[in-house]
C-alpha cells in the first residue's frame, strides 16, 4: 500500500533531514514510526502526503508515484497532521462538508458524518464555529474528515495528542477496523505503549535513518520498546 524507496530530503544544502530511507506498509497493517523530536518522522509524513517535495527517492501510494501523480495518490490517502490548520470561521458540519466535496463522498455522506461525529462524542457540536473549539475538539473533527471518505491509507502525525481517554480508545479501535477492511496505517507517536500494544510492525528513525525496523518481537525480543528506543537514542 506504501512504498518508499531510498527517500532522501535536504534543507538548505547541507542539512539531510532523511537519508536514502526505504520501508514497505501492506494492506491489512499498522506500522508505527518512531523517533526522537527532530529525527525525521514528520519530513517523512510531509513527503508521503504531498505536503513537501523531496530531492532523491520514490514514494508510491498503492502503486502510483506522489511524485508523478499527487492528485491520485491524494484521492487514497487521509492526512491527520500533528497540529490541525483548519478554517475556524467555518462550522465544524461545514468544514466536513467542505473535505467531502473535496473528495466528491456523495452516496451516503449524511450517514457517514453521523456515524463518525457519534462515535467521537461531538455531533451536538458540528452547528457550532470551530473557532470555539477546544485542541481535543479540533483533532476530533479533522479525524472525521479524514475518515468520511474512506482513505485507503490513513498517515497520521501524533494522532492522540489533545485527545481524551475514549477518543483515543475509539480512534484506535477505527485504525483496526480500517485495516481489517484492506486499509493500511501510517503513524508516528511519541506514546511507545501504544504502538507497542497496536503496531504490527514499528520502524525506528534516527539522524534521519531507518535503524530498526519489525515486528516488536524482531527488533525488542523480551525488551520493551521503551527500553529499546532509549538504548538506540544513547548509541
Amino acid at each position: 500500500m506504501l512504498k518508499i524507496k531510498n527517500l532522501t530530503k535536504y534543507y538548505g544544502k547541507t542539512f539531510k533531514a532523511v537519508d536514502a530511507l526505504s520501508l514497505n506498509v501492506k494492506a491489512g497493517e499498522i506500522y508505527g514510526f518512531i523517533g526522537h523530536n527532530g529525527a525525521g518522522k514528520s519530513t517523512t509524513i510531509k513527503s508521503i502526503v504531498g505536503a513537501i517535495d523531496f530531492e532523491q527517492g520514490e514514494i508510491l501510494i498503492d502503486g502510483i508515484s506522489i511524485k508523478n501523480n499527487p492528485v491520485e495518490c491524494k484521492r487514497l490517502l487521509a492526512y491527520i497532521p500533528d497540529n490541525p490548520d483548519i478554517y475556524d470561521h467555518l462550522t465544524g458540519i461545514q468544514y466536513i462538508n467542505f473535505v467531502c466535496d473535496i473528495y466528491g463522498v456523495t452516496e451516503n455522506r449524511t450517514e457517514r458524518i453521523k456515524k463518525y461525529a457519534e462515535i467521537f462524542q461531538i455531533e451536538q457540536n458540528l452547528g457550532d464555529l470551530i473557532s470555539s473549539y477546544s485542541h481535543g475538539m479540533k483533532q476530533k473533527l479533522v479525524i472525521i474528515s479524514a475518515l468520511v471518505h474512506n482513505p485507503k491509507l490513513l498517515v497520521l502525525d501524533e494522532p492522540f495528542v489533545g485527545l481524551d481517554p475514549i477518543a483515543s480508545h475509539r480512534l484506535k479501535e477505527l485504525m483496526k477496523e480500517l485495516c481489517d477492511n484492506g486499509g493500511a496505517i501510517f503513524f508516528s507517536t511519541h506514546v511507545l505503549e501504544v504502538a507497542e500494544k497496536l503496531c504490527d510492525r514499528v520502524g525506528i528513525i534516527k539522524g534521519g535513518k531507518l535503524v530498526k525496523e519489525g515486528t516488536m518481537e524482531e527488533i525488542a525480543g523480551d525488551k520493551s520498546l521503551e527500553s529499546l528506543f532509549l538504548e538506540i537514542a544513547d548509541e
